[in-house]
Parts: structure tokens; sequence; C-alpha cells
């Protein structure tokens, strides 16, 4: 894969490394960061990738190492409450279900937005996370239980 096409497929997936990272970092500032860092990682490490047809997924699974890694020094560093950015939108229950879905755990919430916001497959979300496909069923079937708990 030369410079052009790694540009071409990393503008593609844009949207989809944004939503993944700003769900599980909830910061706008971190999300840039991780982002970047995950695209470097990705070029830096581009004859590790085996098929491009699975460049998107790839990408994906790097970024949510450099989420997961962030976090992890986010803990270690200092334990604080993070203010929510909510989006520009007046309607109160759009609101309402995002702050519920950022109450989720970050394992459920991080397969709830890969299957709801970026149309992921089971299969696809099992080897972005490397989990049994199992897994990844029993956290969208969680996840909705607990969003269904909240909306009740």
């Amino acid at each position: 894969m030369n410079k052009e096409m790694f540009t071409n497929k990393v503008l593609d997936a844009e949207t989809t490394l944004y939503r993944v990272s700003m769900s599980m970092l909830k910061n706008e500032k971190d999300c840039e960061d991780a982002v970047q860092d995950a695209i470097l990682i990705a070029y830096e490490r581009l004859s590790t990738l085996k098929n491009e047809e699975y460049f998107t997924t790839w990408l994906v699974r790097i970024l949510i190492n450099v989420c997961n890694k962030q976090l992890r020094m986010r803990k270690r560093t200092y334990q604080s409450e993070y203010v929510n950015d909510v989006s520009d939108s007046d309607d109160y229950s759009d609101i309402e279900i995002k702050e519920m879905f950022e109450k989720l755990p970050v394992k459920i919430r991080t397969v709830l937005m890969l299957y709801y916001g970026e149309q992921f497959s089971v299969k696809e979300i099992k080897n972005i996370l490397h989990i049994p496909e199992g897994t990844v069923k029993s956290r969208l079937s969680k996840g909705r239980q607990l969003l269904k708990i909240e909306l009740l």
C-alpha cells in the first residue's frame, strides 16, 4: 500500500475513528490525540497489515489500544470527574440517551458504538477487539438491558 492509498483509507475511516475514540475517552482533545497516534502507529506498522481489505478494522483496533492506554494513564495520574460535552442538540431525549450511554462500562459502550454507531458486524467487532463472538453478543445484550432499565 502506497502513501496515497493509506491517506485515502484513513480519510474514509476518519468519522469512525473519531466516534470510537470519543465514545471511549469523552474528551475532544484526548480523542484527537488518540486518533493521530493511531494513524502514526498504523503508518509505521503498515507492513504488518496482512490484508488491505481489513484496513479499517485493523486501524480501529490500533485506535482502541491507544485509547485504552490513555485511559490507564489517566487512572494512574489522577482521579477526577469528567464534565461531559453535550452536543448542540436541543432535543432533551438525545442528551438523556447520550448520558445513559456514557454511564455504561467502557467494554460494553465500545461494543455498542461499533455495532450501532459504526455498523460493524458481530464478526468484525470480534476481530477488532480480539474477543470471542459470544462475548460480543453478550456485551450487546448486556448493553441493551442496561439501557432498557435506564429508559424505563
